[in-house]
């Protein structure tokens, strides 16, 4: 989708879901050099946690949830992202739930230094099989405008 598409309010119901496993905590764990028991020690986490099982790495649910989004709403015609704010996770997310996005569109503008671009601000949800809420960020992405068609006249 380019600039011009996004509409302020339009809210999108991604259709790929995603079951997290065991290996995607303990790679991007370990991946990351994150050695927190809570991700990676299901012993620590069945005798001191009040979870009984590792949580999946947050970090993990915020790349997992901002890649489902992307071929709705930014591949191909994305510059970059700008920012992330307002990041939480108000809810667990375990081994073997399957987790769902929504992307709203909140906030458009152009770019005061980029003529071809403007700035897009999405708020993406996630959510467990259950429909809880176990993740929320807004992004602000830089975004290309469609490109001018030039006309060509005839001599």
């Amino acid at each position: 989708m380019y600039f011009e598409d996004f509409e302020i309010g339009a809210t999108l119901r991604h259709r790929l879901t995603r079951t997290v496993t065991q290996m995607d905590n303990m790679l991007f764990s370990n991946m990351t050099l994150n050695p927190q028991p809570l991700h990676i020690d299901a012993h620590f986490c069945a005798t001191e946690t009040e979870w009984g099982k590792p949580l999946m790495n947050s970090l993990f649910t915020l790349g997992l949830m901002i890649g489902i989004s992307v071929n709705d709403t930014t591949v191909g015609t994305t510059i970059g992202n700008l920012g992330m704010t307002e990041t939480r996770f108000p809810a667990p997310l375990f081994e073997g739930d399957t987790v769902s996005v929504t992307t709203e569109v909140v906030a458009k503008r152009e770019s005061r230094s980029r003529p071809t671009a403007g700035i897009v601000e999405f708020v993406h949800r996630a959510y467990n099989q259950d429909g809880t809420l176990v993740a929320e960020c807004r992004r602000q992405a830089m975004m290309r405008k469609r490109p001018v068609q030039e006309t060509v006249t005839e001599v």
